[in-house]
């Protein structure tokens, strides 16, 4: 997603409110983790459906974490110089915000379903606390991740690569954001990486920048699983969003 220039007396998104609760007497999110690796295109119909039930309200609000097989998104930005290897992955065209991303196992995907209408209709409060739900996430493995007002996406410093290769980006991304919003409902999401294959980002230009690089909590010389991050999603997602309820899904994923 893109942060549109703002008036100088906006509010950089670091001094936003720093949670996102729901108003009134909303019942807790539904919080789903995805056991394997979810198709793509069965994601988006599922996402599309849901939140069309949300905003009936005959469905409650979702966060659900799932894995892909590897693949590139496009999203509204995209422009094709930035897709370098076209025939190296899947690539699937998608109505979110931003530029060029990978998918892929090693990397948890966390789809947002959340009702603005039921918390607060402003997107850059929303994507400021995604940032916020991501930043405490990581601290929870003593990584300190930071925002970018002219970028999306919570990056890492890493300063010692400059003294190794003078070349290399002096900071990584390490966590991806990129949203749509139908009728104030919210859907796609957030994207940490834990394990996934790197060198998978070789065949595009990650959000369609080329001067900073990509990392991992691997990359950065963390064991935590992929069960510790869910963990630690979910602490920082009551702090930031409020209440949810967990469901496990081992069963086949209904429409």
């Amino acid at each position: 997603m893109t942060i549109m220039e703002k008036n100088p007396n906006t509010l950089s998104r670091d001094k936003l409110a720093c949670t996102f609760l729901a108003t009134g007497d909303a019942p807790p999110v539904e919080w789903r983790v995805e056991p394997g690796l979810t198709p793509y295109p069965i994601a988006i119909a599922f996402m599309e459906k849901r939140i069309k039930n949300i905003r009936e309200n005959v469905a409650d609000e979702l966060i659900w974490l799932v894995e892909h097989p590897p693949l590139y998104t496009a999203g509204i930005s995209a422009e094709a110089k930035d897709l370098l290897i076209p025939t190296h992955l899947p690539v699937y065209y998608t109505k979110r915000g931003g530029k060029f991303t990978y998918h892929g196992p090693g990397q948890r995907i966390a789809y947002v379903m959340l009702d603005l209408k039921r918390r607060k209709q402003d997107i850059r409060s929303f994507v400021a606390a995604l940032e916020e739900w991501s930043i405490r996430t990581l601290a929870h493995f003593s990584i300190t991740g930071e925002r970018r007002e002219d970028r999306v996406g919570i990056w890492i410093r890493r300063p010692q690569q400059s003294k190794v290769d003078n070349s290399r980006s002096t900071e990584d991304k390490i966590v991806a954001i990129g949203i749509r919003l139908w009728k104030w409902v919210t859907y796609h999401g957030i994207a940490i990486n834990v394990h996934p294959s790197l060198e998978h980002y070789s065949g595009i230009i990650p959000c369609g920048i080329t001067e900073h690089g990509v990392t991992s909590l691997v990359h950065l010389g963390l064991t935590a699983t992929m069960e510790d991050v869910d963990t630690a999603l979910g602490i920082a997602f009551h702090e930031v969003f409020g209440a949810c309820r967990s469901e496990f899904s081992n069963h086949t994923l209904q429409m």
